[in-house]
């Protein structure tokens, strides 16, 4: 018998943070500020339209929010918002549990 019931909310956060990038997005912007091409010079690996799905979806939850400025060049950044701020804590216990637990293979 199994009496143990999922948090919904719990489920969902997980689940968001869990999609690959997004942990690392914020990351990035977590210093403040960028745009679109630095959050992609910063993240090796990542194309351009990953980034794109992943800010969009990341701005739906209210993580991120992207500001357009009316320059010539039109100027787009992308920064977080108190929702993903607040997750600024969390990743640095990730880091401080990696740091203790994490081993990298040494490649020859």
């Amino acid at each position: 018998m199994n009496d143990f019931n999922m948090c919904p909310r719990f489920e969902k956060a997980v689940d968001l943070l869990s999609k690959r990038w997004v942990a690392l997005i914020v990351f990035v912007l977590m210093p403040g500020p960028r745009r679109f091409g630095e959050i992609e010079s910063c993240l090796s690996n990542l194309s351009g339209k990953v980034l794109s799905d992943r800010l969009k979806e990341m701005e739906t939850e209210g993580i991120i929010e992207r500001t357009v400025y009316p320059e010539m060049p039109v100027r787009i950044e992308y920064s977080l918002t108190p929702k993903g701020t607040a997750l600024a804590p969390i990743l640095g216990e990730i880091g401080n549990w990696s740091t203790e637990w994490i081993e990298l293979g040494i490649k020859k």
